[in-house]
């Protein structure tokens, strides 16, 4: 197995808060450089001081992952100056910070946004590993990626395109020296938990998830998916036959 210890030049989307946020500020260190992107300018300032008080180097970007132009000019320019080890794909939004009223047009936004915007943000980055025959890419699916459940039905199916997609890529990209894990955490406290008015079994605090992460990034594991009981429980679910699972489901405290 390859291992990825030490990334220096790295490129984080959705960093401005959560498990994006937490995984900045623990690579923070001298030497490092971090590109930081988000819809939040101010909230990534914020994030690139506590990574400069480490000794990293940081700039920030405010950028919608769904404008494709935008993100591969930004990729591009950062791997021009510091050429990338690291893309962590983390970009994502639920049912609950979707910013559209309109059902319909919500489920659009979360495929846009989840889907389209981590190719948006992988897509570039592997034109520029692929020459250099080094990289590593990691893709945030989530554990509700494992499973379609009601209520949750677009956040899910997203997440279980960016899983297939993270898993079949590994293989895809192993020849070319780029390193491809797909992340599936459960619930961690980030802004997107925050809306949830149902209980979150397992739920974690932001810092704690990227330490798995980074351990896992680190020894380049295909999977890297958390709370174990969680995912133990998804995968039970997943071997059951669905007439047994779906009155269960059915129950389920759904997002608005």
């Amino acid at each position: 197995m390859r291992k990825f210890p030490s990334p220096r030049s790295i490129l984080i989307t959705g960093a401005s808060n959560g498990i994006g946020a937490a995984l900045a500020i623990g690579y923070a260190a001298p030497g490092v450089f971090l590109a930081l992107g988000g819809r939040s300018e101010e909230r990534l300032e914020a994030i690139a001081r506590q990574c400069r008080e480490r000794g990293a180097e940081a700039a920030v970007r405010a950028i919608d992952v769904v404008d494709r132009a935008a993100m591969a000019a930004w990729i591009v320019g950062i791997d021009d100056a510091h050429p990338l080890d690291l893309v962590i794909a983390n970009a994502g939004i639920s049912s609950g910070t979707a910013r559209s009223a309109d059902p319909a047009e919500k489920v659009r936004e979360i495929f846009a946004v989840n889907v389209d915007g981590l190719l948006n943000t992988i897509d570039p980055a592997i034109a520029r590993m692929r020459p250099r025959r080094r990289g590593q890419l990691a893709l945030v699916s989530s554990i509700a990626g494992f499973r379609g459940l009601p209520g949750t039905a677009a956040y899910a199916a997203s997440k279980a395109a960016v899983k297939s997609y993270g898993e079949g890529l590994r293989g895809s990209l192993w020849e070319d020296g780029i390193g491809v894990s797909v992340i599936c955490p459960g619930y961690v406290v980030t802004s997107m938990t925050a809306v949830n008015t149902f209980p979150m079994p397992f739920i974690m605090q932001a810092d704690k998830a990227a330490k798995i992460i980074r351990r896992g990034l680190a020894r380049d594991r295909a999977r890297i998916a958390f709370p174990w009981p969680m995912y133990f429980i998804v995968w039970l679910m997943n071997v059951l036959p669905p007439a047994w699972t779906d009155p269960l489901f059915r129950r389920l405290p759904r997002n608005p």
